[in-house]
């Protein structure tokens, strides 16, 4: 009798709102500048490296997310495409410099730059992170900069430092998915208490800047879970929340579990605004840095008319900018 043949693990078929377009014309040649610029300062993406379904949609519009601190992240989280390695190579001493070229060549409104974790270093990288921001504002003082953090292993001495007189206008740290499955989704050194504690310490730290956060759904979570979490979240005195759909970017990588429909991100939507979030993007296609600046924008003018494909963004009704750091020059920069 033949020896049954190995069954072939295959990606789950995309539901019938999953679909994109590619640039073309003059969204095709803002995309090959992009390409080029990010190239030609011998940087990384995110977009790129994460594969992120939005690559087309955001290079077209002239928009990337910087990924700093090298190609390869020290954890091994189950649902992220970026290349795992125990000992990545050393900084580059170069990148700032590099970062702020091309910030100024792309002629960029908002800069979201995202680090891989760098547990290897003493400081997690929090010093290299802090050069490299504060490269770009002298360079473009008039550019919101965003920075997508690791955890810094949790240390609250690095993130004190990090984020002293800082020019940021966003500081972001995704807690990815609800608690029970911290375990099944995050490397074993990350956890949603650990995320909490540093986002909670980054807005005593520095109440005038605006903090956010990011769930997935698709990874195991139930709905009441996934509201649970979010009010974990607010708690900690996170301002801006995003909410997307988990996409396995290999078949080696976590499965996923479910796609909810459109409808339900626009209730996860309203209920992130009951609970006192100033604004959210929730739908299938958002990421945390999916569009970044747009959202930072609506909550500057509620009147502002950009729209985010495929997701719901809602501002709250209840907001005082008085207490935030949204810089235009670096004379807004609070000591």
């Amino acid at each position: 009798m033949a020896r049954n043949s190995p069954k072939i693990k295959t990606r789950e078929r995309l539901p019938s709102w999953f679909k994109t377009s590619l640039p073309n014309g003059e969204q095709q040649k803002i995309y090959n500048e992009t390409k080029s610029a990010v190239k030609d300062n011998k940087l990384h993406t995110v977009c790129e490296e994460a594969r992120c379904p939005n690559i087309h949609d955001c290079w077209s519009s002239g928009d990337a997310t910087f990924m700093i601190a090298g190609q390869e992240c020290t954890r091994g989280c189950r649902f992220c495409a970026v290349g795992s390695i125990k000992t990545p190579p050393p900084l580059d001493i170069d990148e700032p410099k590099n970062l702020a070229d091309a910030v100024e060549s792309m002629n960029l409104r908002h800069a979201v730059i995202t680090v891989v974790n760098r547990d290897d270093l003493p400081d997690s990288g929090s010093d290299h992170y802090k050069k490299c921001i504060e490269e770009v504002n002298t360079r473009q003082p008039d550019v919101t900069l965003e920075l997508l953090c690791s955890d810094l292993a949790g240390d609250l001495d690095d993130l004190a430092h990090l984020l002293d007189n800082s020019p940021l206008s966003v500081f972001a740290h995704n807690v990815e998915c609800v608690p029970r499955l911290d375990p099944i989704v995050r490397d074993r050194r990350a956890s949603f208490s650990q995320s909490i504690k540093i986002l909670k310490e980054a807005k005593k730290l520095r109440p005038d800047i605006i903090t956010k956060s990011s769930l997935m759904v698709g990874v195991g979570e139930t709905n009441e879970e996934l509201i649970d979490a979010m009010k974990l979240v607010r708690d900690a005195g996170v301002d801006l929340l995003t909410i997307g759909q988990y996409l396995a970017p290999s078949n080696k990588h976590l499965p996923v579990d479910r796609f909810p429909e459109p409808e339900l991100y626009d209730i996860w939507a309203k209920k992130a605004i009951e609970l006192g979030f100033l604004g959210v993007a929730s739908g299938p296609f958002v990421r945390s840095s999916f569009k970044a600046g747009l959202l930072l924008r609506k909550l500057k003018d509620p009147n502002n008319d950009e729209n985010m494909p495929g997701a719901n963004v809602l501002i709250s009704n209840d907001i005082s900018f008085d207490q935030y750091q949204l810089r235009t020059s670096p004379t807004e920069v609070k000591p």
